[in-house]
């Protein structure tokens, strides 16, 4: 299981929101190169960032100031860059393989845009990470604000054939709560897509890692951990030996 520490940013700023929401930000640095920085001495292989900005559509300031500290972290040797947040097009996949990133996640165009969709899986293949984020078993897009009419089985058995071959679940209600995660919700995902998933949303103890590395690598591929580090309720070097640990 890979674990990959999370860095969301607004306006070249990094930060945490409450279950998506923009107006229940906390900021935590704003200097994300050396938050990168300290990930990959830590130990980290990988790393999460989503640009925020872009995925609530805010003003070109911000997104600019976005795009030039994911420059700088798809430059740091020695870790690869998992990026997502305002994926609309495959000038967009395009522009950010060309930056450096190792996987880029789709989001909100997979409802939105079936048909880019599946054009952009077929021109990038195991590039693509599918983005999906759910509330109560339902889809939510444009920065979880607006439900998508359509169940998460639903969604990941529509994209699975579309050949997605790497899936982040995020589950909404936990996201930045530090609640915990549901195993079972993650078991549940991976079998209807067939192949492990990333689990994001609610980490908040070592024994939250343990327990999704327990379900074992047919379930679990990886998973993102933020605010729990950012508070400090473990060390990332503590959170890759449990990952460890638990093999």
């Amino acid at each position: 299981m890979t674990l990959l520490p999370a860095i969301d940013l607004v306006a070249g700023q990094v930060v945490r929101l409450q279950r998506g929401d923009r107006s229940r930000m906390d900021i935590y640095s704003t200097d994300p190169v050396d938050v990168a920085e300290g990930f990959r001495q830590a130990g980290a292989r990988w790393i999460h960032v989503v640009n925020l900005s872009a995925a609530f559509g805010e003003d070109e300031d911000a997104c600019a100031k976005n795009f030039a500290a994911i420059k700088r972290i798809c430059a740091i040797e020695g870790v690869s860059v998992d990026l997502g947040g305002g994926i609309h097009s495959l000038d967009d996949v395009k522009r950010m393989v060309d930056l450096g990133a190792a996987r880029i996640a789709m989001g909100t165009v997979l409802v939105r845009n079936p048909d880019l969709a599946a054009e952009a899986v077929a021109s990038y293949g195991s590039v693509l990470v599918a983005d999906v984020a759910g509330d109560k078993g339902e889809v939510r897009i444009s920065g979880w604000r607006d439900d998508a009419s359509l169940t998460v089985d639903e969604l990941v058995a529509r994209l699975v054939g579309l050949g997605f071959q790497h899936l982040v679940y995020t589950d909404i209600a936990r996201d930045g709560m530090q609640t915990g995660i549901d195993p079972a919700t993650y078991k549940h995902i991976a079998a209807v897509a067939g192949f492990p998933v990333i689990a994001s949303g609610g980490i908040a103890t070592l024994q939250d890692i343990r327990a999704l590395a327990t379900l074992g690598p047919h379930v679990i591929e990886g998973v993102i951990v933020g605010r729990a580090l950012y508070e400090h309720a473990f060390t990332l070097q503590d959170a890759l030996f449990a990952v460890g640990s638990a093999r």
